[in-house]
C-alpha cells in the first residue's frame, strides 16, 4: 500500500520549447531522406517532379501542423491526436486510431527506423550485415540486422523508463547532432555540384515518366502519372511523418497551449527546408539514372561518396546511425503516452494507465517494445513503409476534419490558438489527402489493403471489449 501511494499520479511538465522542437525535427528524420528518393526518381522519372513531390508532402504537412495548434491549445494533454479524434468523434474513432497506432502507425515506424540502423551499422561493422543469420528455425531466418534492430530498440525502451529527462538528453543531442550533419551534407554537396549533371537532370525536368532500373523509359499517360505521384508519396509522407509525437507528451509539457503549437511549426518547417534542399543536391551530384538505381536505394551513400569521396560511405553511415538512433528515441517516448491515456478512458490495458517512478508509463513502453521488436523481424523496410502512409494520412485528414466539427460542437470552448488560414488551408490539406488516398486505392491497392485491415480489425475488438467490460472500467490484463 506504501508503495502504491508513492507512485506519482500525474506526469512531470519538464519540457521546454525547445525540447519540444527538437522531439518534432528528431521523431521526422529517420532514414527516410537518406533512400526514398530513389525510388520516387523511378517513379516520377525527372528532377523537378521529385522535388515536386517532396514541396507537396511539405506543404501538406506544414498546413496539417499549423491546424493542429489549434486542436492542441485547446486540449494540452497526454495523448494527442487520441484525444482530438474522442472530442470531435466519438470513442470508437479514437480507439480506432488508438489501436492502429499501437498495431502498425507508431510500432512499425519504430521498427523500420530500427531496421534502417542495423542496415547502415554494417557498413562500418560488415559482421552486422542482413546477410548473415543470427538463428533460423525452418524457413525462418533472423539476420544479424534484425537482432541489432532489436536491441537498439530495447535500450532505448529501457533508457525511457528511467524518465523523461533521460529521453530529453537523448533527443536534444542526437537532434542538433543530425541537424548539424545534415547542414554540412547540403552545403559541402553545394559546394560539389556538377555543371553537366545538374544541366543534364533539369534541362527536361518537367517530363513525367517511370524510370525503370534496366535504364528503361516509360512514358506515363495522365491517369497513370498521378497514381505515380501518389505511389511517390508514399514514401516522402512515411519520410515526414510522426511530426505530430510532440502532441502526445503534451502533458510533460511546460505552457503547453503555446509551446505545442510553436514546436510543431518550427520542427515541420525546418524539416521541410532539410528535405527539399537535400533532394536538390543530390539531382546537382548524381545523375538521375544513378538514383534511380543506387544500390539497395541508399541515394544519400551514392551523394557521399561523390561529395566527400573514399570516405562518403562511412560518413553517411554514421550521420544515418546519428539520425535513426535519435529518431527511434523520439518515437518511443512519445508513443507510450499514447496508450497511458486510453488506458485512462478504459480503452487499453489497466498498467499501461500507471507511471513508474520515474513518472513515465513504464508498461505501455514495453509493450510498445515487444510489438515493435515483433514486426522487426519482417526485416522488410518498404512493406512497413507501405502499412502505414495510408493509414497515417486518413487519421490526419479526420483529425483536421475535426477542427471545423468542433467549431459547431463547442463554438465558446477556449482557443488560445486558432487554426492558420482556417477555414481554407485546413480544407486544402483535406482535399489533398483524400486525394492521395483515392489515388492509391485505384493505382496502387497493395499500399492500402494491409493497413486499412489493421484498422477494421479493431472495430470487433472495440465492441467485445464494451461487451464485456463495464462502461468506463478499465480493462485489466
Amino acid at each position: 500500500m506504501i508503495e502504491n501511494q508513492a507512485q506519482p499520479q500525474e506526469l512531470k511538465r519538464e519540457l521546454g520549447l525547445l525540447d519540444g522542437t527538437m522531439l518534432v525535427v528528431g521523431s521526422m528524420i529517420g532514414s527516410g531522406i537518406f533512400i526514398v528518393s530513389a525510388d520516387i526518381t523511378r517513379n516520377v522519372g525527372s528532377a523537378g517532379w521529385l522535388i515536386v513531390v517532396w514541396l507537396i508532402t511539405g506543404f501538406m504537412t506544414l498546413t496539417a501542423a499549423v491546424s493542429y495548434g489549434e486542436l492542441s491549445a485547446m486540449f494540452p494533454k497526454a495523448g494527442g491526436q487520441y484525444v482530438y479524434l474522442k472530442e470531435a468523434y466519438n470513442k470508437l474513432i479514437a480507439f480506432l486510431y488508438g489501436w492502429s497506432f499501437f498495431a502498425v502507425i507508431q510500432t512499425g515506424t519504430i521498427a523500420a527506423v530500427g531496421v534502417a540502423f542495423s542496415k547502415f551499422a554494417a557498413y562500418i561493422f560488415p559482421q552486422l550485415s542482413e546477410d548473415l543469420v543470427l538463428f533460423s528455425i525452418g524457413s525462418f531466418k533472423i539476420s544479424h540486422a534484425q537482432g541489432v534492430s532489436i536491441i537498439v530498440i530495447v535500450l532505448l525502451t529501457f533508457i525511457n523508463t528511467r524518465g523523461v529527462k533521460s529521453g530529453k538528453l537523448i533527443q536534444t543531442t542526437f537532434t542538433l547532432t543530425k541537424l548539424l550533419s545534415l547542414f554540412g551534407l547540403i552545403i559541402f554537396g553545394f559546394v560539389a555540384l556538377k555543371g553537366d549533371v545538374w544541366h543534364a537532370n533539369w534541362s527536361n525536368a518537367w517530363h513525367i515518366h517511370q524510370l525503370n532500373k534496366d535504364g528503361s523509359v516509360m512514358d506515363h499517360t495522365v491517369a497513370a502519372a498521378l497514381g505515380a505521384i501518389a505511389a511517390s508519396m508514399v514514401g516522402s509522407i512515411f519520410s515526414s511523418d510522426a511530426w505530430n509525437n510532440v502532441t502526445f507528451i503534451a502533458g510533460e509539457m511546460r505552457n503547453p497551449k503555446r509551446n505545442i503549437g510553436l514546436s510543431l511549426f518550427l520542427g515541420t518547417l525546418t524539416v521541410t527546408l532539410i528535405y527539399v534542399l537535400a533532394d536538390v543536391v543530390y539531382t546537382g551530384v548524381l545523375p538521375l539514372h544513378e538514383i534511380a538505381t543506387a544500390e539497395k536505394d541508399r541515394v544519400a551513400v551514392a551523394a557521399s561518396q561523390v561529395i566527400f569521396g573514399s570516405a562518403g560511405t562511412v560518413i553517411i553511415a554514421v550521420m544515418i546511425m546519428i539520425s535513426t538512433f535519435g529518431c527511434n528515441n523520439g518515437l518511443i517516448m512519445a508513443g507510450a503516452r499514447v496508450y497511458y491515456t486510453m488506458a485512462k478512458d478504459g480503452l487499453f490495458f489497466k498498467r499501461t494507465g500507471t507511471l513508474n517512478k520515474f513518472a513515465v508509463p513504464e508498461f505501455g513502453l514495453w509493450i510498445q517494445c515487444a510489438v515493435a521488436s515483433i514486426l522487426c523481424l519482417s526485416g522488410r523496410y518498404g512493406d512497413l513503409l507501405d502499412m502505414i502512409s495510408f493509414v497515417v494520412v486518413i487519421f490526419y485528414v479526420l483529425t483536421i476534419a475535426g477542427i471545423y466539427i468542433l467549431r459547431i460542437k463547442r463554438p465558446d470552448a477556449e482557443r488560445p490558438y486558432k487554426a492558420f488560414g482556417y477555414p481554407v488551408l485546413p480544407a486544402i490539406y483535406i482535399l489533398m489527402g483524400l486525394a492521395f488516398c483515392t489515388l492509391l486505392i485505384i493505382y496502387k491497392p497493395q499500399f492500402t489493403w494491409p493497413g486499412l485491415i489493421i484498422v477494421l480489425i479493431g472495430i470487433p475488438i472495440y465492441y467485445i471489449s464494451k461487451h464485456y467490460i463495464k462502461d468506463e472500467e478499465i480493462i485489466n490484463i
